[in-house]
């Protein structure tokens, strides 16, 4: 099981970024998808989560209405599409499965300042 993120990057207040995750070494459209991030100094928090069809999306109170997370099952690819970033979303951004598998990837920094 591998995951590959990127499209993290520096950006200002109110900006926007596109994360992209790449799947590989299971059956992508079978399970959920999740987007963690972990800022430093604190632990790893779930910030959007979408069904293995793409049918349903949960977000917590923090990013609901700027976050958009969709997943595109014949590329085994999930995306995170952050909205109006403020500085508190910086973190490193990864994504697993639900279960979660034990192996994560490398993450994607994303650090919002201006």
């Amino acid at each position: 099981v591998q995951f590959v993120e990127s499209g993290g990057g520096l950006v200002q207040p109110g900006r926007s970024l596109r994360l992209v995750c790449a799947a590989s070494g299971f059956t992508f459209s079978r399970y959920e998808m999740t987007w963690y991030r972990q800022a430093p100094g604190k632990e790893r928090e779930a910030v959007a989560t979408i069904t293995s069809s793409g049918s349903f999306t949960t977000y917590p109170s923090s990013v609901k209405g700027r976050f958009i997370i969709s997943r595109d099952n014949t590329k085994d690819a999930v995306y995170l599409q952050m909205n109006s970033l403020k500085p508190e979303d910086t973190a490193v951004y990864y994504c697993n499965a639900r279960p979660l598998f034990p192996s994560w990837g490398q993450g994607t920094q994303v650090t919002v300042s201006s």
